[in-house]
């Protein structure tokens, strides 16, 4: 099993930045990818952005491209999500996921408030 558990959600106005973490523990040896999606009230989950454990290979959903970046420290087996410029759309409940085999994991989610 791993467990994730996010951290570094606020509310802000727009334009500021807010980095978010996402710590695995447990059985974190198999993990795959680690990715980022968010849930806007009353709208599906979307995709925000993903990084491949093995070799750092990262993508982005077009929305946030050029404004949100995505690392990792593989020592911490933690995923941070740097949020700059802001906007009040990407006001959501952000979540991490991870993937080790045939197994994903979700986080608890961390809320992020963009006010306008």
């Amino acid at each position: 099993q791993v467990q994730l558990v996010e951290s570094g959600g606020g509310l802000v106005q727009a334009g500021d930045s807010l980095r978010l973490s996402c710590a695995a523990s447990g059985r974190t040896f198999g993990l795959a990818n680690m990715a980022w999606f968010r849930q806007a009230p009353g709208k599906v989950r979307e995709f925000v952005a993903q990084i491949i454990w093995s070799g750092g290979m990262i993508s982005y959903a077009d929305s946030v491209k050029g404004r949100f970046t995505i690392s990792r420290d593989s020592a911490k087996n933690t995923v941070y999500l740097q949020m700059n410029s802001l906007k009040p759309e990407d006001t959501a409940v952000y979540y991490c996921k991870a993937v080790g085999g045939l197994t994903v994991y979700w986080g608890q989610g961390t809320q992020v408030t963009v006010s306008s």
